[in-house]
């Protein structure tokens, strides 16, 4: 039973963690704070349910498609729902429109798929154990994207570009950076991230359309926990959450497990407001 918590526990932390890095890097390119990081998970989930048990697509085919799925969703967020706002006098409008472009995703899914959950295929031809596919599936996934931005941000030129805009994005444009190029292209790549979170935590989370609004919300904490834009923070505050639901849900199960995860995170953030991985900002006056 405890191996089964710890198991189930690291493995939807990751999942956890992934969908906060996907907020991260969406933010990070932006200053807007997108609401469709969770609905990007559950659309991985459901295209990879899509092309490869229904479609009877090869699982690598259906994989990368699954992830150029996210891309586009990505791409679109920005275009349609972040790019208006950064061009309004009351920026906080994302709040809003991120929302309703999330909303209205998962509706669509809702109607073109199902309203109720459907299996996701199993990815490897192999037996079922104690430390299944399941299980470290997310826990690869992870290891993989944290790693990969880590070389990224600090190897590439692109990668450089993506943290000078993350910086400030006024010096970057006026150093010749094409902003709005690299907020497309960071808003892509945060929609591969979350489509692969929703695949690697398909046998776990099912593909469902409500996965979008958990996802969106528990991907929110690690955020909150982490720190806004730390990644490393994200990743440990994800594994930790995922640790302490699932032993919530052994104890107490059902709804008293979430009020206990909504209660520990509003007694964290009362607090450190920063996050526990975060630095107080600092005011010059």
């Amino acid at each position: 039973m405890v191996q089964s918590i710890i198991l189930s526990g690291l493995a939807i932390g990751c999942i956890y963690a992934l969908i906060a890095i996907t907020y991260n890097v969406m933010f990070s390119a932006s200053r807007v704070f997108s609401f469709t990081a969770g609905t990007l998970g559950m659309a991985g989930g459901v295209l990879g349910s899509l092309f490869i048990a229904r479609m009877g697509l090869p699982v690598a085919v259906g994989f990368l498609l699954a992830l150029a799925g996210g891309a586009v969703l990505g791409i679109v967020t920005e275009i349609v729902a972040v790019r208006p706002v950064l061009k309004s006098l009351d920026q906080h409008l994302y709040v809003l429109s991120t929302l309703a472009l999330a909303l209205m995703i998962q509706q669509f899914t809702a109607i073109e798929w199902s309203t109720e959950p459907q299996p996701f295929p199993r990815l490897f031809d192999i037996a079922r154990g104690g430390f299944d596919q399941q299980f470290w599936l997310p826990m690869l996934a992870c290891a993989a994207v944290i790693v990969g931005l880590e070389l990224l941000y600090r190897h590439t030129l692109i990668g450089h570009a993506f943290l000078a805009i993350a910086e400030d994005n006024f010096a970057a444009r006026a150093l010749g950076l094409p902003e709005r190029r690299l907020r497309m292209a960071s808003f892509a790549l945060a929609g591969v991230i979350g489509a692969l979170a929703g695949f690697a935590g398909g046998e776990m989370l099912l593909a469902f359309f409500a996965n979008a609004p958990m996802l969106t919300f528990y991907g929110f904490v690690p955020v909150a926990l982490g720190g806004m834009g730390n990644n490393r923070g994200a990743v440990i505050a994800g594994l930790l959450l995922g640790l302490f639901q699932q032993t919530a849900n052994f104890l107490v199960g059902g709804i008293f497990a979430s009020v206990a995860v909504f209660t520990v995170f509003i007694v964290v953030l009362l607090a450190r407001p920063e996050g526990l991985a975060g630095s107080a900002l600092r005011r010059h006056v």
